[in-house]
């Protein structure tokens, strides 16, 4: 950043902050999550979370299938005022191997639409409504079994 922007024009808060998010180098892959403790503990909560909320087992595989991969997921969340929060990881089926009516029948995504954020925000300025902002930590909290 310095060589395209100085930080010097940036208040003291703003100067912590860009430092922050600068010092935290997120993973690009498991190999260099695992070598890294905080990212090894944050995947180790994540499976530990799964298998407490009876999400996933471990099971044999059906002759004639074959398995979904999947790999990790890495993002260091932080407070508005710079300082880290957490280490955010999950892990992501590789759909890309995947072919319909084979390995999936439909899909499922738990993401809010964006019309349905806008109607939200709508409504809490015409009434007056106060918003809090919750991060879920576990995607698979009240997965079926």
């Amino acid at each position: 950043m310095s060589s395209t922007l100085g930080d010097h024009c940036l208040s003291p808060s703003h100067k912590f902050f860009v430092h922050t998010i600068s010092s935290v180098v997120e993973p690009n892959n498991f190999s260099q999550a695992v070598v890294q403790p905080e990212w090894r503990q944050a995947m180790f909560e994540e499976l530990r979370a799964l298998e407490r909320n009876g999400t996933w087992s471990i099971v044999s595989l059906p002759p004639n299938k074959r398995v979904v991969g999947c790999r990790w997921v890495y993002k260091a969340k932080f407070f508005a005022d710079g300082r880290l929060e957490c280490y955010k990881e999950r892990p992501v089926a590789k759909g890309c191997t995947q072919q319909e009516g084979i390995d999936y029948l439909e899909t499922f995504s738990h993401v809010a639409k964006l019309v349905t954020m806008r109607t939200l925000l709508a409504l809490a300025s015409i009434h007056g409504w106060f918003l809090t902002q919750l991060d879920v930590n576990n995607a698979f909290l009240h997965g079926l079994i």
